[in-house]
């Protein structure tokens, strides 16, 4: 199992930006996959998961303003964020749990990792 993300930049308050997550070992279809994200200083926190069937659970700390989604074809995560705020400034990491089919938020829940991709938004 390998995952490399992508996508991440510095945007300015109030800009977009669309981070993916390239899987190879496995179909993206067939586990639970996530992004989280951590901030300097803060622990590691979920954003957003999409399960097998396609069942979504999104952060309160988002709102409406991130989107999970997959590409089977492309097998690869995708997680589209608008509306950036500073807060949401952190490094983004997609994972994914091999072990069980539910998506939780818990970092522990999930045995692979991608290295990570830095957003950074200024006000």
């Amino acid at each position: 199992v390998r995952l490399v993300e992508s996508g991440g930049h510095s945007v300015q308050s109030g800009g977009s930006l669309r981070l993916s997550c390239a899987a190879s070992g496995f179909p993206v279809s067939t586990l639970c996959m996530g992004w989280f994200r951590q901030a300097p200083g803060k622990e590691r926190e979920g954003v957003a998961f999409i399960d097998r069937v396609g069942g979504v659970l999104s952060a309160d700390s988002v709102g409406g303003r991130f989107t999970i989604s997959r590409d089977r074809a492309k097998n690869t995560l995708f997680l589209q964020m608008t509306s950036l705020q500073p807060e949401d400034t952190a490094v983004y990491y997609c994972a994914t749990r091999s072990w069980f089919p539910a998506c939780t938020y818990s970092v522990s829940d999930y045995n692979f990792w991608g290295q990570g991709t830095q957003v950074t938004v200024s006000s």
